[in-house]
């Protein structure tokens, strides 16, 4: 396809120029000739040239790291699919699930807003030549000096939920577009929100009428279901109770324009989601209220692939069966890249990558079996809830030198990762592109 046909995609998109992006990308997605997948490829590519790089027996401090490879064409299959299915609701990327440098630059020329909810997140999207107004800073309890630095910036949208919060606009940025954002029921969701944000519906008219005492500027309204969220009456809940909220903030004389509505997303509910949620924008709000969303692990779950290196193993002997299983410790753990496993709820798969001269990835022997050899995975750290697995099986006698690799890895993963014992919490990124759209936006070969 070429950068024309991509341009008028993205920028103008219809149903038909949509299903056609659809059916070249899956003839570039999938050789038809030989039935190759062409991101398992890519990636499978990149990890294997970098594995096979490292010489583990005079590499310097640190070339053994972990690393990820992104595949930044499935970002950009996940913006056409929410644009096929979300017409009216425009993507602001939640920056916080994965501030990497490449996602942002692709998801600012696909024209992308951004949800920020620091002064941090705010100056690197702003860095990426990404207009203010592009930007919701969608922290409803703000530090006071990054609402001056917003201010400074021009960046004027943001939320509140509270009386405080009122005040502290008041004084600092009395000029801003503010959203009221309202609790909704999350209790079917990864990460529960509405236990810390978010104004109990019986608060909202209380809060409109301060805000008009005040003679600050309300714009909208804001939601969020929560972070992964697997209900899609969620959704249908929350706008209905954004539409009471639109009509008391009517009665007070504000000329409600926007609907947030907030993220929750993810990639194997999507369509459910997005149908409910579609229905739900149709019969509760006309079209000239403009809607936006902030979808984070939507766009980037999918698209990175984490590879981890076997640093060292522990035999542990059944003394009764004569049995062994092993203890094998990886450079990653739950103080760096494997943080989701604490509070994002998230189970990795650990994949057999490489054991001695052989690579396995995408392919039957590097899944866990039933049987074969028990391992636990554990992270480098002196703590010992730092363990990946309690227990998992392979076909391959693992030993320290072998890579072992982790799918799904793009969100709350790399954003998340300290410093805890001296480990390092930068890891190297590998930038592959498997669909012509990406590539085009980049300019990658």
């Amino acid at each position: 396809m070429s950068p024309s046909a991509i341009e008028t995609i993205v920028n103008n998109p219809s149903l038909e120029s949509l299903e056609t992006y659809f059916e070249n990308s899956k003839r570039s997605y999938i050789d038809l000739n030989n039935g190759v997948n062409i991101p398992k490829q890519l990636i499978g590519n990149a990890l294997k040239e970098r594995v096979q790089s490292i010489d583990h027996e005079t590499c310097e401090a640190g070339d053994e790291d972990t690393f990820f490879v992104a595949d930044l064409g499935e970002v950009y299959r996940q913006h056409m699919r929410w644009k096929t299915n979300l017409p009216r609701v425009k993507p602001f990327y939640a920056v916080k699930c994965n501030p990497d440098p490449q996602v942002i630059r692709l998801l600012a020329k696909l024209g992308t807003g951004f949800d920020c909810a620091s002064k941090a997140e705010i100056e690197q999207v702003l860095k990426a030549g990404v207009e203010p107004h592009r930007i919701i800073y969608a922290q409803p309890c703000k530090t006071n000096s990054y609402v001056r630095y917003a201010a400074s910036q021009g960046v004027k949208q943001m939320t509140f939920d509270n009386t405080d919060e009122l005040y502290k606009i008041k004084k600092l940025f009395p000029g801003a577009e503010l959203f009221l954002r309202i609790s909704t029921d999350d209790s079917s969701s990864l990460c529960r929100l509405s236990l810390k944000f978010g104004a109990a519906m019986d608060t909202t008219t209380d809060l409109l009428a301060l805000a008009k005492e005040l003679d600050l500027n309300v714009v909208g309204v804001s939601f969020h279901v929560g972070s992964g969220a697997s209900d899609p009456l969620a959704f249908m809940n929350a706008v209905q109770d954004a539409r009471t909220v639109f009509d008391q903030a009517e009665t007070f004389g504000f000329n409600f324009h926007t609907l947030d509505v907030g993220g929750g997303f993810s990639s194997d509910t999507f369509d459910a989601m997005a149908a409910v949620l579609s229905s739900a924008l149709d019969e509760y709000f006309p079209s000239n209220i403009n809607v936006i969303g902030e979808p984070g692990r939507y766009y980037v779950a999918c698209a990175f692939t984490l590879a981890c290196h076997v640093i060292a193993r522990r035999t542990i002997a059944d003394e009764q069966s004569g049995a062994h299983s092993y203890m094998l410790y990886m450079n990653d753990g739950l103080y760096g890249n494997f943080s989701s496993i604490m509070f994002d709820h998230q189970n990795p798969v650990a994949q057999v990558l490489k054991t001695g001269e052989r690579f396995y990835y995408d392919t039957m022997a590097s899944q866990p079996t039933c049987d074969g050899i028990e391992y636990s995975i554990w992270g480098p750290t002196c703590d010992g809830i730092d363990r990946i697995a309690e227990s998992i099986r392979f076909s391959h006698d693992l030993d320290v030198g072998d890579w072992l690799y982790f799918e799904e890895m793009g969100a709350y993963t790399k954003c998340s990762a300290t410093r805890f014992n001296g480990f390092s919490d930068s890891h190297d990124v590998i930038y592959v592109a498997s669909d012509p759209g990406a590539k085009a936006m980049l300019g990658m070969n």
